[in-house]
This record gives structure tokens, C-alpha cells and sequence, in this order.
């Protein structure tokens, strides 16, 4: 695959940077308090799917102008939930469905590579959950408000947070937040374990994020940081299947140039170079797990 432009996509409501080998995403909608509508769904789906592939890319920041009125202040339901999805995703009746931020969550989710979530604004709904929940890491401005408001909507959590957030958090927290739709801030103890850092001013939440991404791309494996992910994503069934998984990681990477070096690096007291890709090093074996086909609810596994 040839490593593709990010300038010349076409993308409206964001804006895309490729600074090294890390990718930064602004949300592009500030005069619409970065609401998710337009062309913003398709914007990030294919952002994150094209720098999944692309060697170059260690890791993804995605934040918003610390001048916008929200980091994402949820979907645009002006016209109604209709508005949400289209016709043709129904042509199987109400299993025909497929929401958009659960789409979204699964591009974020799905990228092998280290994404963070620098939210450094007003967060709801949607800006909850497929913007923030299925990324690695998350900072936070301390002076945010944030809200899954669903059940005090009419609606039931989307974008696969009822999935994310108890995993993130626990049970008994995403409760309080899911089934309550209480604004808190993120210093509040329902949520406050959700976040890296929380930073005192919306100015330094980005900075703050670009330094662990520069400290990140510099001196992690893009191989081993696939496999680190999958192993957390996709666990196994029990203690017993887990452990096959990693020893058999742990025996891949350690016969590949990546595992050389780091060994090389810490025997000679000196930072590692990693040079191994996923698109020339990964093994057959990866992904071991089995994947679903979401298109239909009449595929199968």
C-alpha cells in the first residue's frame, strides 16, 4: 500500500497532520460545537482505517481546538434520530441496523496502533463514547463537563459503550454514569480513573498528550504494541487460553529484529531503534482471534 496523503483525502470536519510518526486529528467543527454530523463519521472511519496500515504512523492523537465551544458536544438530533442512520441500513428490518458510533468505536478500537484521546473540552454522548471509550489513552481538562445522557434521552448507550465503559472503569461505576446520565467532571470519582491525566487548563491538555505520543513513538516497538493490544483486547476464554496467547507472542517477538534489539539496547545501557513493521513482520498467526463480520446479522463467525 502506498503510503497515502492525509492532506489530499478531502476530509471537511477534521484536520489531519502527519508530523514524524505521529498523526494528530482536530475536529473541525467548532462553529457547530463539534457536533458529529456532516462528514465526520466517514472523515474518522477512514482516517483510522488508512493509518492502521500505514508503517509510518506509531501513534494517533485525536483532540479538538481548545477555543471550540466542546471537544464534541454529542450527535446533531435537531432532526430527530432517523437522522442517525440511513434507509438502506434497513433493508434486513430493526437487526438490519448498524449504529454509526459503534462503527466508529470499532475503526478506533481496531487500529493497531497507539491512540490517544486529548479531550480537552465538553464532552457528551457520543463524545463520551465512541470519541473517547475505545481509544488506548485519555487526557482530560479538569474544567470539563461530561455526560452520557441516553437514558434521560429516550435512548439506550451506543457505540458499543455499554461493551467499553464497565470494562474501563467497572460495573458498578458505568452504572452510576449510564443509567443516571449525571454531568460530572473528570476529577469526579465515578470517572476520574478513565483518564492518564487530568490537566488544570484546556491549552495543556494537547501538550500533554504529544509529549507521552513523542516519549511513545520513539521508543516502542509498532509490532509489540499490536500484539500488547491484542493480547488485552481478545484475552481468551479463561487464565489457560490467555497464557498460550502470550507465550506464543512472547516466543514470535523474541525471534523478531525488534525483539533483538530491544534485548541488544538493554544489554548496552542505550535507547532502542525499532525498525520492524506490521506490514513486512507480522506473523500469519496475528490476529489469532476469530473476527465477526458485522455487515450482516446473518453472517456468521
Amino acid at each position: 500500500m502506498a503510503a497515502p496523503d492525509y492532506s489530499k483525502q478531502g476530509y471537511k470536519d477534521i484536520i489531519v497532520t502527519l508530523e514524524g510518526s505521529i498523526l494528530t486529528i482536530l475536529i473541525n467543527r467548532a462553529k457547530q460545537r463539534n457536533t458529529f454530523a456532516g462528514t465526520l463519521f466517514n472523515d474518522l472511519v477512514q482516517v483510522f482505517e488508512l493509518s492502521d496500515k500505514d508503517d509510518r504512523v506509531r501513534v494517533i492523537i485525536m483532540t479538538a481546538e481548545p477555543t471550540a465551544p466542546a471537544y464534541c458536544s454529542g450527535a446533531d438530533i435537531s432532526g430527530g434520530w432517523s437522522s442517525l442512520w440511513k434507509p438502506d441500513e434497513e433493508k434486513e428490518g430493526e437487526h438490519g441496523h448498524r449504529d454509526s458510533g459503534g462503527q466508529l468505536s470499532l475503526a478506533i478500537y481496531n487500529n493497531r496502533k497507539i491512540t490517544i484521546a486529548a479531550v480537552n473540552g465538553h464532552a457528551a454522548g457520543i463524545g463520551m463514547t465512541a470519541m473517547q471509550l475505545p481509544f488506548d489513552i485519555r487526557f482530560a481538562w479538569e474544567g470539563a463537563k461530561f455526560s452520557f445522557p441516553f437514558v434521560r434521552r429516550g435512548i439506550a448507550p451506543e457505540a458499543a459503550s455499554s461493551y467499553l465503559l464497565p470494562r474501563l472503569i467497572g460495573v458498578s461505576r458505568a452504572n452510576s454514569l449510564l443509567l443516571t446520565g449525571v454531568t460530572v467532571s473528570p476529577t469526579s470519582p465515578l470517572i476520574r480513573d478513565l483518564y492518564h491525566e487530568i490537566l488544570p487548563s484546556r491549552e495543556a491538555v494537547y501538550p500533554a498528550a504529544k509529549a507521552l505520543a513523542e516519549d511513545l513513538a520513539a521508543n516502542t516497538s509498532q509490532l509489540a504494541v499490536a500484539y500488547a493490544k491484542g493480547l488485552i483486547q481478545h484475552p481468551g476464554d479463561s487464565i489457560e487460553e490467555n497464557h498460550i496467547h502470550d507465550s506464543r507472542a512472547i516466543k514470535l517477538l523474541a525471534g523478531s529484529p525488534d525483539g533483538a534489539e530491544g534485548a541488544l539496547a538493554f544489554r548496552e545501557r542505550r535507547l532502542p531503534k525499532f525498525h520492524a513493521t506490521l506490514s513486512k513482520d507480522t506473523s500469519p498467526w496475528f490476529p489469532w482471534w476469530r473476527r465477526l463480520d458485522i455487515r450482516s446479522r446473518l453472517t456468521k463467525l
